[in-house]
């Protein structure tokens, strides 16, 4: 995470997190909220499973959902990625900038150089391992599944803003 970014959060400094504490929350966090704008104005929210690479964050999209044709036509989005159930547990960032496509849409495995990062990161968080006893840890290692109805979008972000209630101490 761009540390610039965090530092022109104006309000709620106290409770805001740290450039490490980004990067680490959003390593961790499983589910975001992306907010796009429909060709009508109406806000369009889903949740969807990410990647973040300490960057950008990555979304693995059904090229065929209103969120890819909101985001062909305006880019433009906010994504929401929280945690916490009381008040004092309440955390989380929200991203704002624009979506970019990256890859083949839909994506069928291609090679793509910028996609090796993102496609391991998905696939260690959601992918369960192959087999437990292998001795070889390529061979372990959890694979990217291209099935020809998702591709990439990637946002880096323009704006980051984030709050972290449990430094209040209530």
């Amino acid at each position: 995470m761009e540390p610039d970014l965090i530092q022109t959060q104006r309000r709620g400094r106290r409770i805001a997190m740290t450039a490490p504490e980004v990067d680490a929350f959003l390593a961790g966090q499983r589910v975001c909220r992306v907010a796009t704008l429909t060709a009508s104005g109406a806000p369009h929210a889903s949740p969807l499973w990410f990647a973040w690479d300490g960057t950008s964050l990555w979304l693995n999209s059904l090229v065929k959902s209103q969120r890819w044709t909101d985001i062909a036509r305006d880019p433009r989005a906010s994504v929401v990625i929280d945690g916490g159930n009381e008040f004092g547990e309440l955390h989380g960032v929200e991203l704002r900038g624009s979506f970019v496509p990256v890859g083949e849409a839909p994506r069928t495995g291609e090679p793509v150089a910028e996609l090796e990062t993102p496609e391991r990161l998905f696939a260690a968080k959601y992918s369960p391992a192959k087999d437990s006893s292998a001795k070889d840890s390529a061979a372990n290692s959890p694979t990217m599944h291209h099935d020809g109805r998702h591709a990439w979008l990637r946002l880096t972000p323009e704006k980051v803003a984030s709050w972290d209630f449990r430094k209040l101490g209530i």
